[in-house]
């Protein structure tokens, strides 16, 4: 079994406290391109679920340490009859009681959709529409919405939804929704909730792919920031509503391509867990170098992002 090894290797570090494993990356090369994954903590096992170009499908992976997955196993398949559901992949993973929810995006050649599945293991999936849960339909959303991150919030009894929008190759920024029964959806009516920052040179371009956590008083993003259209990074944000005023942390972006590595080119959708055994974060994100994308895993030691706020806080909106 590999230990987690922490480098102070300029390309592997970052100022926000963040490194990068050293034996990156964790799952992809024989396996083709692997993107945008959704990672649950489900007993002492560790269940990713993969976008998997090679088979346009959600695949899953298991793991005991985060860092040794199985092959992959697809678990929800295109569905071309749908006319919406060519390829399928950018998934969100939450098990709330007994029961595991998965809002995902379908794709056409030009345009990208949301659709909702539920399972009682993670690996048999229902599709609980026909139809798209989520559709482009207003000016900003243009081509696509996509990228979904769902949250279960206990305290307004909601299920609570930030999803990328705009261009279909990469989106342009973040929208939210709100559902009470993760079927039917009601659009912020002020989206986009998230936009670039056009003064901040690495995320001027787009803002796309958030994973959003509810603590005491806040809700935390993980995001993507793009510098251009090939040149991604990753950064952190908070606010108070999840919906405006947000704060961009003062050492963004927390993950870099590193010149020359398996991400030298991009990095990609970020999935964080915190592991309050061994007192780490861990993100799994996607790292491209040329056109093959593979997945990897930074750490960031302590419970502390800001200062002031604690991982004791967290209310993580995925009812377990």
């Amino acid at each position: 079994m590999r230990k987690i090894t922490i480098t102070t290797r300029t390309a592997q570090q970052t100022l926000s406290g963040w490194v990068k494993y050293k034996g990156n990356p964790v799952l992809g090369g024989q396996y083709g391109t692997c993107f945008d994954v959704s990672v649950l903590k489900d007993g002492d096992l560790y269940r990713m679920w993969v976008s998997w170009r090679p088979k346009a499908s959600v695949a899953l992976v298991e793991s005991r340490d985060g860092l040794n997955w199985s092959a992959p196993e697809v678990v929800l398949g295109p569905n071309k009859k749908s006319g919406w559901e060519e390829n399928i992949n950018r998934p969100v993973i939450l098990k709330k009681d007994t029961t595991y929810h998965m809002w995902y995006t379908g794709q056409t050649k030009d345009r990208s959709w949301i659709g909702y599945a539920t399972s009682p293991d993670g690996v048999s999936w229902k599709r609980m529409s026909d139809n798209p849960v989520l559709s482009p339909e207003t000016t900003w959303e243009k081509a696509a919405v996509m990228c979904p991150h769902v949250i279960w919030d206990e305290q307004d009894s909601l299920w609570k939804m930030w999803y990328s929008s705009g261009e279909q190759y990469e989106p342009d920024a973040i929208g939210h929704a709100t559902s009470k029964d993760g079927l039917r959806w009601n659009k912020y009516k002020a989206n986009p909730i998230f936009m670039p920052e056009p003064e901040n040179e690495w995320e001027k371009c787009k803002v796309t792919a958030c994973q959003v956590e509810k603590r005491t008083g806040w809700y935390i993003m993980f995001y993507i920031g793009f510098r251009d259209v090939h040149y991604a990074q990753i950064g952190l944000a908070r606010s108070r509503n999840g919906l405006s005023h947000w704060q961009r942390h003062s050492q963004n972006p927390i993950l870099s391509p590193a010149e020359g590595h398996w991400d030298a080119d991009a990095c990609y959708k970020p999935c964080a867990i915190y592991d309050e055994e061994l007192g780490l974060w861990k993100l799994w994100y996607n790292g491209r170098r040329e056109k093959l994308e593979q997945i990897g895993l930074a750490t960031h030691r302590g419970e502390r992002l800001w200062p002031e706020l604690r991982t004791g806080d967290i209310k993580s909106g995925r009812g377990e």
